[in-house]
């Protein structure tokens, strides 16, 4: 967890790179995947009037602007950090998260508008090209899956271009499906129903990243990680009177910090040492809990009454 100093801090720098930027080679062969099959999706669109193939191609014209803004977001991640920009600009990676929850409720949005109009203004769509393209769509959205499925476990940027992956890889299975009703039964409301089924994959799944999101904007306690459970086991160390100001964050994903004034017994101080002190508080944070960066102020007693009246 890194070295105490003469202040009585234990302190870590932030890791070189964040979660995603391992997984920046298969972002771009996905972004590239994600570009042709939505051109090939809207031209057989067009071609078969089919709104569910079309509502495919516009998320996944989604994707690729998801998928362009996490590579963009990781360049700008694991740029060095500066005097003004001490974590670097590791939050783009949030930021780019963020767009993509908003970039898909805008699409899911459409997509439930048009296929409503269609019920109402009903057209003929082609059954034999919507199931060719929605083929064609299904298997590259499997490519694309297989290879986030790993990075999507590690980083809320990569998850967020998994999931709209994979809401189109079942897209893709929803045109198939209203495609082959169509040739087999001629009931052309398959198309707009299957267009409903996509904007209703689509929303779900985004409202729960958009949550996620927030969570780590909004600097709430890593979900891994029971405040509870980091007081207790702090309070349980041997000298240890009291702990305050405990805080625990997450800059983006794979980066957890956690902060704490913890009141130590002069008489422990004086016995074992800062340094001692300092080595058993990150044992026993890094013991229990996955905390990439901590820091630990050490106090002796009614120096937090002290703080209190600086403060007013």
């Amino acid at each position: 967890m890194g070295a105490g100093h003469d202040h009585g801090h234990a302190h870590h720098a932030p890791t070189s790179g964040t979660a995603a930027a391992a997984y920046r080679g298969r972002l771009r062969i996905a972004l590239s995947i994600t570009l042709t099959v939505m051109m090939v999706e809207i031209v057989g669109g067009v071609l078969a009037d089919s709104l569910a193939l079309v509502a495919d191609a516009a998320h996944m014209a989604t994707d690729a602007v998801g998928l362009g803004m996490a590579l963009l977001a990781i360049h700008f991640a694991n740029r060095p950090a500066s005097g003004n920009r001490t974590f670097g600009y590791a939050r783009a990676e949030i930021l780019a998260a963020l767009a993509n929850c908003l970039l898909l409720l805008g699409v899911g949005g459409y997509v439930l508008y048009e296929a409503i109009q269609r019920f109402i203004t009903p057209t003929e769509t082609e059954g034999g090209l919507t199931v060719v393209f929605g083929t064609v769509g299904l298997v590259a959205n499997m490519i694309s899956l297989t290879l986030l499925m790993r990075g999507q476990k590690e980083s809320l940027n990569v998850r967020g271009a998994f999931l709209e992956v994979a809401a189109d890889a079942l897209g893709s299975v929803a045109v198939i499906i209203s495609a082959t009703v169509i040739l087999l039964t001629g009931w052309q409301a398959a198309d707009p129903i299957a267009s409903l089924v996509i904007g209703l994959m689509i929303v779900p799944r985004t409202v729960k990243l958009l949550r996620e999101t927030l969570d780590v904007l909004l600097e709430a306690a890593p979900k891994n990680v029971d405040m509870a459970e980091v007081r207790a086991h702090i309070l349980a160390l041997p000298g240890v009177e009291d702990v305050h100001d405990l805080h625990a964050w997450t800059i983006t994903s794979g980066m957890p910090v956690l902060s704490a004034h913890v009141v130590v017994g002069s008489d422990t101080l004086d016995s074992i040492g800062h340094e001692k002190m300092l080595h058993d508080l990150q044992g026993c944070v890094g013991d229990h809990f996955d905390v990439e960066h901590c820091t630990f102020q050490l106090e002796p007693g009614g120096h937090a009454e002290h703080e209190a009246k600086l403060c007013h």
